[in-house]
């Protein structure tokens, strides 16, 4: 089934992190862009590179010819990882000024491109990285996508933010599309059973997400009694999770459980979908 994504808010997210991380990295110095990020074997700099790498594919800019030797490279488990390490090792060759450069000139043109693309080629069956579905699909997981590495960057640097704002609302977006699989496949939930998720910042419920056993697990408007289990958590907790950057058990105290509390754990144990 094809997902449509409503055009102008997905580009302005994407405008949004982008200029967030530029803010960011305008202040860092030489030394916290060589930090280590949460992912293993990148650091600041390679996070970026990583996003520059695949605007530079959606421009339709060559790949740098580098060879990947997987096996001294442990953090590099596929063939997407292998795509990824190309610009990341091609760009460390380079200064984080010139990255920098970089980051800016390719999104700049990336948001010119979007602002050009008609609403046919937006909702036409492309490529994304959750299979084949709409333009607009793989440009919401690209605001997922770059958030998380913009987060990854400021845990880097200890430097929080961007925890708000329209780019965070894609972002759960993006994220509510997987709960479906995360409670029904992952974690095993079975008919009639049903999860909530009350996502919060700074202690206000900001997005809550139901899933339903039904048949198959899926994500509903709401619920027809209280869940089987509640998971309330901040955002910035579940995306995390999601993207497997920090391990349940340094966050388990800010999780609250209400209700079943098996079926909760198995879910927090598959909250780790990304690749």
């Amino acid at each position: 089934m094809t997902t449509y994504v409503p055009k102008d808010r997905t580009v302005a997210a994407l405008d949004e992190v982008w200029s967030s991380i530029t803010e960011l990295l305008v202040g860092l110095d030489d030394v916290q862009w060589s930090l280590p990020s949460p992912l293993p074997g990148w650091d600041v700099q390679d996070n970026v590179s990583h996003i520059v790498g695949t605007e530079a594919m959606l421009l339709g800019i060559d790949t740098p010819d580098i060879e990947i030797d997987r096996d001294a490279l442990p953090h590099v488990q596929n063939d997407i990882g292998v795509f990824n390490e190309v610009w990341v090792q091609y760009l460390r060759t380079k200064q984080p000024n010139e990255v920098l450069s970089v980051f800016e000139e390719y999104t700049g043109q990336r948001l010119a491109a979007l602002a050009d693309m008609s609403i046919e080629q937006w909702d036409a069956e492309s490529f994304t990285p959750a299979g084949m579905d709409s333009y607009g699909r793989f440009m919401q997981i690209r605001v997922f996508d770059c958030w998380l590495h913009e987060q990854d960057i400021r845990d880097a640097v200890e430097m929080p933010g961007h925890e708000s704002g329209l780019a965070v609302e894609v972002t759960l977006d993006e994220m509510a599309t997987a709960m479906g699989f995360v409670v029904g496949k992952r974690a095993g939930a079975t008919d009639g059973q049903s999860v909530t998720f009350d996502l919060t910042d700074q202690g206000a419920v900001v997005r809550t997400v139901h899933v339903e056993v039904d048949g198959r697990a899926a994500v509903v408007d709401e619920l027809p009694g209280a869940a089987s289990s509640t998971l309330t958590m901040p955002v910035w907790v579940m995306m995390r999770l999601c993207a497997g950057r920090i391990p349940l058990d340094r966050l388990r105290g800010r999780i609250e459980i209400a209700g079943d509390h098996e079926l909760a754990e198995r879910v927090l144990g598959a909250l780790n979908y990304t690749v």
